[in-house]
């Protein structure tokens, strides 16, 4: 009998739609890292855009690539959700076609998580770049996600202006167990509040992550509460979903994680607590602060230089 191939040890999901402005330099970065165990699973929204040339491309030069073209536009949450099943690895990360990952982002992670066998999630501190890859916002992680107890660790990501945890790499047993991504307002949230509330996160103290804030990215793009969930599923379209009920469902949405985890009565009404005060704290001014928007650092007081952490950014270097 022929044996089987060998699954790589981490699967990258990438999901993407229209994505040819940035899509080459992730597929870079990507695959510059120093940890090479790995294979990119491409979910292609139905781009209209040279997105499909670009990728096919570069999965003919890696085999680690393996290209899938959606015949319709699913909607970004489907899409995000349908990459993971599609991927058959011990650990998994999602990738985002317009960030940057500096070379050693995966290896360091990877090894987090296998000095630390009850953390479920490991990711890297991070900054804000503009469109040219520049560094705006340097972001000191505050949350309290390494706590080995689970109200503390929702607490935190209740209250904190967060991190990039969601492409974080985690352990995908964790990811099977929790329920898919939604597509109500700040649907994200919730899902990593319930990641987090089945076990530690690590954050690797290296700057290593870049995520990228450009005119076109979904946030920009889709200003409005509405407009951005139906992004997310276009089935958010019409009367039957108005605001008011996508807000009512992000906030049921954590309540919902916190009766699915796997937690002790104590700790769970530990957790409702927590949620009751953050919803009475959500008319506070600054309540809903985003590290994108704030004031860019003075680039005079960078020390760090993402041309020289990236692969295939070499030659942009002064």
């Amino acid at each position: 009998m022929t044996a089987l191939p060998r699954s790589p040890r981490l699967s990258i999901g990438l999901p993407v739609y229209n994505g040819e402005e940035y899509l080459a330099e992730a597929f870079d970065a990507l695959l510059g890292q120093t940890y090479e165990d790995f294979e990119i699973v491409v979910s292609d929204n139905a781009s209209t855009d040279g997105t499909r040339d670009i990728c096919r491309r570069y999965a003919a030069q890696d085999s680690r690539i393996r290209y899938i073209r959606l015949p319709r536009n699913i909607g970004a949450a489907p899409n995000h959700n349908y990459v993971f099943t599609e991927c058959r690895s011990e650990l998994f990360k999602w990738a985002s076609h317009d960030d940057l990952y500096a070379r050693d982002l995966l290896r360091r992670c990877v090894d987090a998580l296998d000095e630390r066998p009850d953390t479920i999630l490991a990711h890297a501190d991070q900054a804000v770049i503009d469109a040219e890859g520049r560094v705006k916002v340097p972001y000191e992680y505050g949350l309290a996600t390494a706590s080995p107890h689970a109200p503390e660790r929702f607490r935190s990501m209740l209250f904190e202006p967060g991190g990039d945890d969601f492409y974080g790499v985690m352990r995908a047993e964790v990811l099977r167990r929790v329920t898919p991504h939604d597509s109500y307002h700040h649907a994200d949230r919730t899902f990593v509040a319930e990641i987090g509330l089945n076990g530690p996160f690590h954050q690797v103290p290296e700057l290593l992550y870049f995520r990228r804030d450009h005119p076109t990215r979904a946030e920009r793009a889709n200003p409005g509460k509405r407009s951005r969930c139906i992004n997310l599923d276009p089935r958010r379209a019409g009367l039957l979903h108005p605001t008011p009920r996508l807000l009512a469902e992000y906030v049921w949405g954590f309540v919902a994680a916190i009766r699915r985890a796997p937690l002790s009565p104590a700790d769970r009404r530990a957790c409702y607590r927590h949620l009751a005060s953050w919803a009475a704290s959500r008319a506070r001014p600054g309540a809903g602060e985003r590290v994108e928007d704030r004031a860019p650092v003075d680039p005079a007081r960078l020390t760090v230089s993402v041309d020289a952490l990236v692969a295939g950014r070499e030659g942009r270097q002064a």
